[in-house]
């Protein structure tokens, strides 16, 4: 009996992610009067799924998504403006992290934690995908 070798014609599968972790922003949002008038803290927390074809190089900083600039604009999303959901505050983050031709998926964790008495937080949860 003869063994045949099939060539490996696979190539490595990637998948990359950037992740924020419990970034705490005092921000201005809410619904009720009193939330108008008072900054509340928000918990963030964001995965950011990226074209794993691109090889990130250090000379061409368009090949990843950079943490500090995305907290940043993050940041001044919250400063601009009063927010009434949390929801509208997501596809506001969306938006301008899917700016980034090379994102793919961004999950979007974000809870309010001083709003409710006997609750660690409260909040939502969003994934959003670019099409194809």
């Amino acid at each position: 009996m003869k063994i045949i070798k099939l060539k490996d014609k696979t190539k490595y599968k990637y998948k990359r992610k950037v992740s924020i972790k419990n970034l705490i922003l005092k921000i201005s949002i809410g619904l009720h009067d009193f939330e108008k008038k008072k900054k509340q803290r928000v918990r963030f927390n964001i995965d950011i799924s990226t074209d794993s074809s691109i090889k990130p190089n250090s000379n061409n900083l368009l090949s990843i998504v950079n943490y500090e600039e995305t907290i940043n604009k993050i940041t001044n999303i919250t400063e601009k403006k009063h927010h009434g959901l949390l929801e509208d505050l997501a596809e506001n983050i969306f938006d301008v992290i899917f700016e980034r031709k090379i994102v793919k998926q961004v999950s979007l964790k974000l809870e309010k934690l001083d709003i409710i008495k006997n609750t660690e937080s409260v909040g939502i949860e969003v994934t959003k995908r670019r099409d194809e």
